[in-house]
């Protein structure tokens, strides 16, 4: 069965400890809690993708480990096609270390451990999914020669969507230039163009540089405030508000606007392209009313109904 949307990228798994403040060098000191989540953009993006009812594959690489194989379970608990999820015998998963302070202060160490296995010839092996795919998914906690050769392979066979995240200062252009939309948020958007702040103020500004820099057309998201749209053949940008809500939890929610992004390009294509930012806007938003990732992604029926009308 051909996959709607297709994602290349990563997994990971959170390890998130807890403590009243974060310890000096050095020292060590009891902390409150601990949890143990299984993230990654690309993963994360996939699972936002399927909560919806999207058809989708994931192409990625795990360690050989248990971790690994709880993922699995995980993803396949979601409806992921997880065939062309590769286990590395000679690495381990990737991992993140993250300690938590109480006045939210953080440290994270981040292992891309399996994740820097994905490679060419790991997509090759998907090349049938990938070109089979309404909709192709990228982003950069995956080595950028392996996102440059999915998009070559999925080239003139649908929609590709690129997240700029990890921010990466100086990017190849070919990879901006083959993809159809390039997606950043406002951290990401300042190392990509030395603008600081990016505010409301100057999102033209933003737009215009990274236009410059090859894009076709680029997504902003601004958080609470929304996001904004333009493209090569409209560079004046469209605001797309969101709703204000009180959040609980924002982690994830990129990946929620992402995932939701991708599922209403490939399965209302005929909406216009504010409609499909604004629809994935509430997605998001959805998400930052629950704890975690994964559990924090809506499904169709926590949505409204008109969400999935073609009006």
């Amino acid at each position: 069965m051909t996959q709607k949307i297709v994602v290349v990228g990563s997994c990971m798994i959170d390890f998130t400890c807890f403590s009243p403040r974060l310890p000096k060098p050095g020292e060590t000191i009891i902390g409150t809690k601990f949890e143990k989540k299984y993230g990654g953009k690309g993963a994360n993006q996939c699972v936002a993708s399927a909560k919806l009812g999207g058809s989708t594959a994931l192409v990625a690489s795990l360690g050989c480990d248990t971790f690994a194989q709880e993922y699995l379970e995980i993803l396949k608990k979601e409806n992921v096609d997880t065939s062309h999820v590769k286990i590395q015998k000679d690495k381990h998963s990737g991992i993140a270390h993250i300690t938590v302070a109480e006045d939210g202060q953080n440290t994270i160490v981040i292992v891309l451990g399996a994740n820097e296995s994905l490679n060419r010839e790991h997509v090759d092996s998907a090349v049938d999914v990938i070109k089979g795919a309404s909709v192709l998914l990228c982003q950069f906690e995956t080595p950028l020669e392996t996102t440059l050769h999915a998009l070559r392979l999925h080239q003139g066979h649908g929609l590709s969507i690129v997240n700029g995240a990890p921010a990466v200062e100086n990017l190849d252009p070919e990879i901006l230039k083959l993809c159809d939309i390039f997606c950043v948020n406002e951290t990401e958007a300042e190392i990509m163009t030395g603008i600081q702040p990016v505010e409301l103020s100057n999102v033209q500004q933003v737009a215009d540089k990274l236009l410059a820099k090859g894009c076709n057309a680029i997504i902003l998201t601004l958080g609470p405030l929304g996001a904004v749209y333009a493209s090569k053949a409209n560079r004046n940008v469209m605001l797309i508000p969101a709703t204000e809500v009180q959040p609980v939890d924002t982690t994830g929610a990129g990946d929620a606007f992402l995932g939701a992004f991708a599922y209403f390009k490939a399965y209302h294509p005929q909406l216009s392209m504010d409609e499909c930012i604004r629809r994935a806007c509430v997605v998001a938003t959805q998400s930052v009313l629950k704890f975690g990732t994964h559990a924090s992604f809506p499904t169709i029926s926590d949505l409204p109904a008109d969400l999935f009308e073609d009006k």
